[in-house]
């Protein structure tokens, strides 16, 4: 399809032409039992005044589990991260009485998600490359097609759902309701990133999917770390010991590249404020550790690691780069690795990384496919999803042209 004749709207500011707050009631999902299933009431509500006890009950109910959408998460990014505040909320009530929240999703405007100026939302980043909306598990569907109904009412042609899995079940519900509302979703940027699968047996798994070459070359790696005392792994995930553990996290990333660069969660006041309010929060609920490893009682590498459901989600590593040679994250992720694979309450775990990634995919080598799903939220949509996606996908390339000659 041609866009050369296409015309974009002008940029405006940030929900300046959304109807934010407006409230809506949805019509029922035909595919389940009327008694089960009242007619919904859709809404965009500000992040911050969703009611959180109604948040965490439609958690614990998600179809898939996001845990950088949990209100304890979310709600810190919201407050504190720097570029990440005054989010708003698409809601789904399952009636007018709002008794039971039954489907969330963050968003922010196009214009201030991309810099792209389409009359549009997309699903907001809670500081991870995530955005799987929460979906009561018994009324999906309904849950789904509230979701864009709320992004209508509020001015929204479109809906971007970025780094979303594509085939799962609430994938299949966005489908969905965006067949409902009359146009079928656009898949952008699919793509495949490293993914545990807990059940299997970790050495085995290590053995297929690093070698015995590899293997041999950490154990020794693994000696010369003994070197200085000896190796320890250790998890904290009490709200007693976590934020000790957290601080050594910080200080070993704030002591990298990311330290030079100014992009360690210490180096800006907002992001270090929003990831100890929200790993003490979730901490407080077994929804969050840091796991650390040590020689000779000193950490050399710590990583971040969220649960939310029966998946985990590895958000972070760092470690001493004076001792890269000893591959002390390596060291850490196997140890990782084996602690999730013992856990019965865990069946897999998300790497949060970029497809390709040189170190977890070796050690990980199950995936997970990823995309962008792009929706119409009702009719008269048709012209705006040809230009938005053309849009993203111009953004993409010049990102990467940009970033290829950065690095030569």
């Amino acid at each position: 399809m041609s866009i050369q004749s296409l015309t974009v709207p002008a940029p405006a500011a940030d929900f300046a032409d959304l109807q934010v707050g407006k409230v809506a009631e949805s019509n029922a999902d035909p595919s389940t039992h009327p008694s089960t299933h009242p007619s919904t009431w859709s809404e965009v509500a500000t992040l911050a005044d969703v009611p959180v006890a109604a948040w965490r009950r439609l958690a614990e109910a998600s179809l898939a589990p996001n845990a950088f959408y949990l209100p304890e998460w979310a709600r810190a990014v919201n407050a504190h991260a720097t570029g990440k505040t005054g989010a708003r909320a698409l809601l789904v009530w399952d009636g007018p009485a709002r008794e039971r929240l039954i489907g969330l999703l963050p968003v922010v405007s196009a214009w201030r998600a991309l810099r792209i100026p389409v009359p549009a939302l997309v699903a907001w980043q809670a500081y991870a490359p995530l955005t799987t909306p929460l979906l009561d598990r018994t009324v999906a569907t309904a849950a789904a097609r509230g979701l864009l109904k709320a992004a209508r009412d509020a001015g929204a042609k479109a809906l971007l759902v970025p780094f979303v899995e594509m085939e799962s079940r609430v994938a299949e519900a966005l489908r969905s309701a965006a067949l409902a509302r009359g146009g079928e979703a656009w898949t952008i940027g699919a793509h495949e990133r490293a993914r545990l699968d807990a059940g299997v047996d970790p050495e085995a798994m290590f053995k297929s999917a690093l070698g015995a070459k590899k293997l041999k070359e950490l154990r020794r790696q693994r000696h010369r770390l003994a070197d200085a005392g000896s190796v320890t792994f250790a998890a904290s995930s009490s709200p007693d010991n976590l934020p000790a553990a957290l601080a050594t996290f910080l200080r070993l990333e704030g002591g990298g590249w990311k330290g030079e660069r100014g992009t360690a969660l210490a180096s800006d006041p907002g992001d270090a404020a929003f990831v100890q309010e929200a790993t003490a929060a979730l901490a407080a609920r077994g929804q969050a550790e840091i796991v650390t490893l040590s020689h000779g009682g000193e950490p050399v590498a710590a990583g971040l690691v969220l649960r939310h459901g029966r998946r985990a989600f590895f958000f972070k590593i760092a470690y001493d780069e004076r001792l890269s040679k000893l591959s002390p994250g390596v060291q850490l992720t196997l140890d990782l690795t084996q602690r999730l694979c013992a856990d019965p309450d865990i069946d897999d775990a998300d790497s949060i990384a970029i497809a390709g990634h040189p170190m977890i995919n070796r050690i990980w080598p199950a995936r997970l496919p990823v995309g962008d799903l792009l929706m119409p939220t009702g009719h008269g949509a048709g012209i705006i999803l040809p230009v938005f996606a053309a849009s993203i996908a111009a953004r993409e390339c010049a990102r990467r042209t940009v970033h290829r000659f950065r690095h030569r």
